[in-house]
């Protein structure tokens, strides 16, 4: 019997088993597979860029992870180990498509060029994210679990309204991609989003990272069926994809988001992958995983099997990943510059956040601070 809480090891072997019903393009070993209804029709100048940026998605987070541990940042939610997933489904965004975030999609912000100093402040507590979503069309980070989904679909319906979907021109529609973990599957507000979006047709693909655990709970706990089967009994369509696998999370994504645009509906997207990391910087995996699951999924990283991929190939060699290593060094000392220079903000300013327009007993309660700050010595405050 497993010391581990909660952890058996036919648990353990069964999360540890790849499913034969995901759609795979290039294996773990970086060997290009074909699938009878998706395929990847990039060049490899795009390939690297899809490594390029899952590279950097990876050192951007072992900088967060950094500053948390040197007292910089307040908290951390690592991605390590769903990079593909991100920047793969990142890459089938459109001009007019909208992203609703959970808290952890960090590569999917920096490929929609969110400045790193503003994902930052939410986590150093000198803002609630402040970048503007309208200009990034990436939503401000959600860490109430599954709430986001609920404002993506309202948001598609929203489009629907405007008429930015089913057009004859592509280029003029639009669609939503919500990103869920597998454990805010299980909650209600991502379940009503699911009825909503189907009984209006909306243009949203939920996109759920399942990487596993949802915190401490395994996802064999939280249900008896693959989650992408979930999805019909909602009415529309539902897909398990390897979230490891860069080449088939873009082309699932791509055929989701056409669908949307053109009118035909929601779509549940399942990417199979692992957090390879804590939940948060406040948790230890440690405690519910075995090591022989983490050596497991550590053999199905993403950015190695697109290395081993390009190397055979020969369309990668040392001088491109010597740049792609400066380049990581230099964005590295942008991260920490970003967090170094970050302005903590007055304490009255608070009481301007709360509500759209500061009630009368806020600025009271405003007004009573200040006095006090005022009048205190240093040691009462």
């Amino acid at each position: 019997m497993s010391a581990l809480v909660g952890v058996t090891d036919p648990q353990t072997r069964a999360r540890q088993r790849d499913p034969q019903d995901m759609v795979q393009l290039l294996t773990p070993d970086g060997e290009r597979v074909e699938h009878p209804d998706f395929s990847w029709q990039g060049n490899p100048d795009q390939l690297r860029g899809l490594l390029r940026n899952m590279v950097i998605a990876r050192r951007f987070d072992a900088e967060g992870t950094a500053l948390q541990r040197h007292g910089e940042l307040g908290l951390w939610p690592p991605l390590l180990g769903q990079e593909a997933a991100q920047v793969g489904a990142a890459a089938a965004l459109a001009g007019h498509d909208f992203v609703f975030p959970s808290y952890r999609e960090h590569a999917v912000a920096l490929a929609m060029g969110v400045p790193v100093a503003d994902m930052l402040k939410l986590w150093r507590g000198t803002g609630q994210g402040d970048w503007d979503p309208a200009t990034f069309r990436f939503n401000l980070y959600t860490l109430v679990i599954g709430s986001q989904a609920l404002h993506a679909t309202g948001y598609a319906m929203g489009l629907q309204l405007d008429g930015m979907v089913g057009n004859p021109d592509p280029g003029d529609n639009a669609a939503v991609l919500a990103f869920h973990g597998d454990g805010a599957s299980s909650q209600g507000d991502v379940n009503e989003s699911y009825v909503f979006a189907a009984s209006y047709n909306a243009p949203v693909v939920f996109f759920c990272q399942n990487n596993q655990w949802a915190i401490s709970e395994p996802t064999d706990r939280q249900t008896p069926i693959p989650l992408y089967q979930r999805a019909r009994g909602f009415g529309f369509p539902g897909i398990r994809v390897d979230g490891n696998d860069v080449l088939a999370v873009h082309a699932v994504t791509q055929w989701a988001m056409e669908r949307a645009r053109s009118g035909q509906g929601p779509a549940f997207i399942e990417a199979f992958t692992y957090r390879r990391g804590a939940h948060t910087t406040s948790d230890d995996p440690t405690k519910y995983r075995l090591a022989e699951e983490d050596e497991h999924w550590l053999g199905r990283d993403p950015i190695e099997r697109v290395k081993t991929y390009l190397t055979s190939q020969g369309e990668l060699d040392d001088a491109w990943l010597a740049d792609l290593d400066q380049q990581c060094d230099d964005f590295g000392a942008d991260v920490r510059k970003a967090c170094h220079e970050l302005v903590v903000p007055p304490m009255e300013a608070i009481f301007d956040l709360v509500h759209a327009e500061t009630t009368a007993e806020l600025r009271e309660q405003r007004e009573e601070y200040l006095a006090w700050a005022a009048d205190g010595s240093e040691e009462d405050r």
